[in-house]
């Protein structure tokens, strides 16, 4: 009985690891919702390096996972941003961190050399080791948070570093929500009086952000920054 038992349990534990969905890819349920891909897994197709036409060298393809390297050599660095701009969207993804990391998901990005920075025109989720890296003394600069304006150490719960954290980030008509494992971070709508109070009790009420968030449409990034970080699981799906 307890041999039977034991390869019950064994055969149990094939089926669901079979069945379980590998990474970058999409179910035939998602296929059906309209979610797309913007990492096949293999390659960077679909990204390039801000005001760039191809991706740095620090950004590498690892297992199934893009990958920062902030050992390579600095003229291959830089946000990396996607090929597309993206308006009324769902972006789903994971991402984890080395000890002491920083990063971020910045959108609504406007690319044009006048602006040197992604950031100087997109709002950013905030990717960090809460514990260990050095930007991690404001509250509103803690995982999860919208960057700088707003989000606290009762919503910021990232998972232990090296583990994948995972990210809902959704936009309709300037409707913003952030999730970050399954625990809202934030909800507001950008251009409302609630959100230019944010902006004026943040870094981006300074003359350089003139454009920040002015524009509710855009291109995404994921943020160079001190450390290393690995991304997976990039799909998206228009509302």
């Amino acid at each position: 009985m307890k041999k039977t038992l034991t390869a019950v349990v064994a055969l149990a534990l094939f089926c669901t690891s079979a069945f379980a969905q590998q990474p970058n890819t999409l179910t035939k349920k998602e296929k059906k919702e309209g979610w797309k891909l913007l990492f096949d897994g293999k390659t960077t197709k679909g990204w390039h390096t801000y005001l760039k036409d191809t991706v740095g060298s620090k950004w590498q393809v690892v297992d199934g996972a893009i990958v920062f390297d902030e050992t390579k050599p600095r003229s291959g660095g830089g946000d990396i941003v996607t090929n597309e701009a993206y308006e009324n969207y769902e972006l789903n993804l994971e991402w984890k961190v080395r000890k002491g990391s920083n990063s971020g998901i910045i959108f609504d990005i406007q690319e044009d050399p006048k602006y040197s920075a992604t950031y100087a025109t997109g709002p950013e989720m905030q990717v960090l080791d809460n514990i260990n890296a050095d930007d991690n003394k404001k509250e509103n600069h803690l995982a999860g948070c919208l960057y700088d304006m707003s989000g606290d150490a009762s919503v910021s719960k990232p998972v232990p570093v090296g583990e994948w954290n995972k990210v809902r980030l959704i936009q309709n008509k300037g409707h913003l929500t952030f999730y970050l494992n399954g625990i809202k971070t934030f909800e507001g709508q950008i251009g409302s009086d609630e959100w230019n109070k944010l902006i004026a009790n943040s870094k981006f009420k300074d003359k350089y952000f003139s454009n920040f968030a002015k524009v509710a449409k855009g291109k995404i990034a994921l943020q160079e920054h001190p450390g290393s970080t690995q991304w997976r699981n990039i799909k998206i799906k228009t509302l």
